[in-house]
């Protein structure tokens, strides 16, 4: 996770979709997975759907699991 500290800026692909928010493939990071979660999506925000493209920051880290907690950049339609 070193080198995805918080703060960060991440890119990546959307690989899952939870009532709780998605999971993120993120690129440069294969063993990380990223979890944005319904609480840090945009205000004006919907999930993004199955293989879109997104950006954010990283805001914390689950070690035990290699998760990656993510908060959506505001996307534009």
């Amino acid at each position: 996770m070193a080198a995805l500290p918080v703060g960060a800026p991440i890119a990546g692909e959307v690989i899952g979709r939870q009532p709780f928010g998605v999971f993120i493939r993120i690129d440069g990071a294969p063993d990380a997975v990223g979890l944005a979660e319904v609480t840090t999506m945009p205000r004006e925000g919907e999930l993004p759907p199955m293989g879109a493209r997104i950006t954010g920051t990283v805001v914390s880290h689950a070690e035990h699991n290699h998760q990656v907690r993510v908060r959506l950049a505001n996307r534009r339609p």
